[in-house]
């Protein structure tokens, strides 16, 4: 008889210091603090988040989606770029990670999870889409206004909206002139839904997949919509 193949580790959901040290690092945005408390980073932050992506990759694959990621490239680093911004404090207060079709940060089409003391949340969908990729977008929403009411109506069902955040104020500049239902969806310059995890969710493992399997299967609309600059 073969010998079963060893499960990936269960994931038990982060810890409470978790959040207590993003919020300390908040306080003490220093290489020094950090190099000091790198252990508990790698406890309480990297490993939890890594185990979390293997077992939600796991779990989308289990609902045939396609989604996927790997903890060296799903992960994103705590250090923040300050090269050409005015704040300079060197790290970020709150942790991510990313699943995408191919498995790569820059693939079109994300399932993104946001750790934060401040408030944690799910995001679906594309952000900061490149200029040629966000034209192709709207285009695509002009030239199949009825299809894209229909996949807004799928979100609405299962209690979610795209996000108005970063919206231009009037049409695209040199535009076609598009149905007048899709005006708003054309001034988008990101396609995103969101949706709130709650407090105590994240410290159970099995709860927080699951919602985030939830959330991505409701939001599966939003991502296979004929946007044409998925490979």
């Amino acid at each position: 008889m073969a010998a079963r193949q060893s499960a990936a580790p269960a994931f038990p959901g982060f810890v409470p210091e978790t959040l207590k040290f993003l919020k300390a690092l908040g306080f003490h945005q220093t290489k020094a603090w950090f190099d000091e408390n790198r252990d508990l980073y790698v406890s309480a932050l990297k490993e939890p988040m890594a185990a979390y992506v293997v077992a939600l990759s796991a779990a989308c694959v289990a609902r045939k989606l396609p989604l996927k990621g790997d903890p060296a490239r799903a992960m994103f680093r705590l250090n923040r770029d300050v090269r050409f911004s005015k704040d300079k404090k060197p790290y970020k207060t709150n942790s991510g990670c990313v699943l995408t079709r191919t498995g790569l940060k820059g693939s079109p089409g994300i399932l993104y999870t946001h750790i934060a003391p401040d408030g944690c949340f799910l995001a679906a969908g594309f952000y900061h889409p490149e200029p040629d990729q966000l034209f192709a977008m709207r285009l695509a929403i002009a030239k199949k206004p009825t299809a894209f009411i229909a996949m807004e109506k799928k979100l609405a069902d299962a209690g979610l909206a795209l996000s108005d955040g970063e919206a231009l104020t009037r049409n695209p500049r040199d535009f076609p002139e598009v149905d007048e239902r899709v005006i708003k969806a054309i001034r988008h310059k990101n396609f995103i839904t969101r949706k709130p995890i709650p407090d105590d969710v994240i410290f159970d493992g099995a709860r927080l997949v699951k919602a985030a399997a939830d959330f991505a299967r409701d939001a599966r609309p939003l991502l296979d919509f004929g946007w044409r600059i998925i490979e």
